[in-house]
This record gives C-alpha cells, structure tokens and sequence, in this order.
C-alpha cells in the first residue's frame, strides 16, 4: 500500500478500547473524498491494522502494527499526521505512554522523541495546521517538532471542541432553570449562566454580567408578565425582561413579603399565561396567586415520587422536574403532584440544550 501524504488520525476511545483510526489515502483524487484507507486498533494483544476502501476490508487485511509501521510498538494510545514541512518529512506521532514515536512515511525509520512539557495524550488532532493533545476532558496544543506546549494550557476541551461551548461552567449540574419569553432558557450553576434563545442560540457568560445585583448562585426564578422573578437566600429580585435586563428599584424585597411564604425555595415556575406561581419547598408544592395582594401562598400538596427537587420549569408540553443532570416530565402540575413513579429520565444538556456532552 503506497503511503502520501493526505493523512487524517483520528483517536477514538469506546468502553476500554483505544481504537486509532487512519484515513490514509493511495492517491490525490482520493484525498478529496476522505474515504476511510486504514484503521489500527489497539486492544490488548489484538493489536491490527484494517485497511478498507470504499467501506470494504482490503485483501491481506488485518496486519499486524509493526508490520504496517514497523518499529512502531502494541497498545498506542494515540496518533496525528505531520506532513512536510510541519515535520522534516511526511510522517505519524504515535504516542504510548510518555513514549513519543515519529514514523517517517518515505523512509519507514523510527525516531523516539521527548516531549518534557506535554502530558500523556489519550488521543491527538490536527487541525488548520495547529496540532492538540487530549488527555481527559482537557487539551493542550503543542509544537510536532519539540513538543513545546506555549500558551495557557491545559484547556477545557468541552468549551472548544463541542456544541455547548462553555457548558462546562455550569460543572456535573444546574442549580435553577428558567423559561421566558415563550422559549428562551436561562440555566444557571455557581457564577455562571447558559442562555439558549429561541432561535437555539447558545450564550454563556457569568451571572454578574446579567444580573449584577446577584453575584453569583440562584436558589429559585420564574417568569412572569416580562419580569424575571429570581429568589436567592430569603429575597427577591425582580428584572425586566430587555438587552440588557432591568433590576427594578426597591428590590430585593422579603420572599415572605412578596411571595407569602418562608424562604429558602427550591424551584419555581409559572405555567403559560396563568397567574399563579408553583413554589417548590422540600417535598411539599404551594400555589401563590400573583395576582392578589396580598400574595399568599396555598394548596399545599406534595410533589408526586420525589423528595427534592433542584429546579423546574414549565412550558407549552408542561412541567420538567430537574434533578442532578437529567429531568422529569410531566402534562401538568396535577399529574405531577398525584405521580407515584417516576417517568422516563431525560438528559439536561442534550435534550433541553442540544448539547453533546
């Protein structure tokens, strides 16, 4: 099999498996369409490589690494195409451990190097003629020659190479969500918010920036009549819905005061164009009649299978229980309070975000 120098490597990793996967093409026609040439994949002792073309296994195939690359050794954990002049000439990084192989393609000779400043990578991309190495959740982008790390590294991968940039501020969970607007969706986690507009936009930036008066963690919000209504500790703070938002004078305000009952809440939200605010204390829901002054809350009733919550909200499809990572739907607030199992969970960033992680 002739080797160019149109190579693309990709590092997967599934279960306990490292796979790394060649796009290795035999000519310059080929390269355009990308089609898969060459797979290795590192798995305990099976350590082959599969060449396809067109989707089909090549006849010979598999081979063994070393054969395909010989000096290259078993059990890799990653590799990167540097094609000339990125490195002296055409060749493969393949990194094991803190092992760096250089594999020069036109040559086949084998040049051990070390990289001090790099970590182990779990897999490597190149990219725009920039090159980075994976490991975890993190990445760092370094020189193919020296492996010269330059810049602050290491960086959070999720916040670059994923839907949801910066998603990963809001760490393993959302403290509060809010709907308004009729689709738009604040997720809020410690000092950070993620914003996803109606028109799926995603925005992210810390909560100071939006809602200064608040620094930073929501314990409860809802939406109503073009206000935001967000409970932090014992009060209440009131914005009006704009670029940028409105703090309104004299909040905050007692959320016994505003809302007749005694803080701290867990979750809020009003359904729709209804007038009344669903507020969630412990395993027990109450109704405040936003309404009426004063504002008292009643229709005391517990909150179906669950024991706490840590945030909902409510829309057009009806309410979302949100606990840890995943959520909860339910038609209404009544099928909600008289539940006794739990409904199919769902997944926050995936399925109310469109995030992938």
């Amino acid at each position: 099999m002739k080797l160019l120098s149109c190579i693309l490597l990709l590092t997967l990793t599934f279960l306990n498996t490292t796979a790394i996967v060649f796009y290795i093409m035999n000519d310059l026609d080929r390269c355009k369409g990308l089609e898969m040439d060459a797979v290795a994949r590192s798995h305990g002792q099976d350590n082959k490589v599969f060449s396809f073309y067109k989707h089909k296994l090549e006849a010979g195939y598999p081979k063994d690494i070393s054969e395909v690359f010989p000096g290259i050794p078993n059990d890799l954990d990653a590799a990167v195409e540097c094609p000339h002049p990125e490195c002296a000439n055409d060749s493969v990084i393949f990194f094991k451990g803190d092992e760096i192989y250089h594999y020069d393609l036109k040559s086949k000779t084998v040049e051990e190097k070390e990289f001090k400043s790099m970590p182990n990578c779990t897999s490597a991309f190149r990219f725009m003629e920039h090159y980075y190495c994976f490991h975890g959740h993190m990445f760092s982008k370094f020189d193919p020659k020296t492996g010269e790390v330059h810049g602050k590294y290491p960086k959070e991968a999720r916040d670059y190479f994923m839907r949801c940039s910066k998603f990963s501020k809001l760490k393993s969970k959302v403290s509060n969500v809010i709907r308004y607007n009729a689709g738009n969706i604040y997720a809020f986690r410690g000092h950070h918010y993620l914003r996803k507009d109606d028109n799926d936009t995603l925005t992210s930036d810390t909560i100071e920036s939006d809602f200064k008066e608040l620094h930073s963690e929501v314990d409860a919000a809802f939406s109503y009549e073009n206000h935001l209504y967000m409970v932090k500790n014992n009060d209440l703070y009131v914005y009006r819905v704009g670029e940028p938002h409105t703090h309104l004078d004299g909040y905050p305000k007692p959320v016994t005061e505003e809302l007749g009952i005694e803080g701290p809440i867990d979750a809020a939200f009003v359904c729709e164009d209804h007038h009344i605010a669903h507020i969630i204390k412990g395993n027990q829901m109450y109704d405040v009649e936003l309404k009426v002054t004063p504002r008292k809350a009643g229709n005391e009733r517990p909150i179906g299978p669950f024991k706490r919550v840590d945030t909902a909200m409510c829309g057009p499809g009806g309410v979302k229980v949100i606990i840890g990572n995943h959520f909860y739907h339910f038609d209404s607030t009544k099928l909600l309070s008289a539940a006794r199992s739990l409904p199919e969970q769902h997944k926050v960033s995936l399925e109310l975000f469109g995030c992938d992680h």
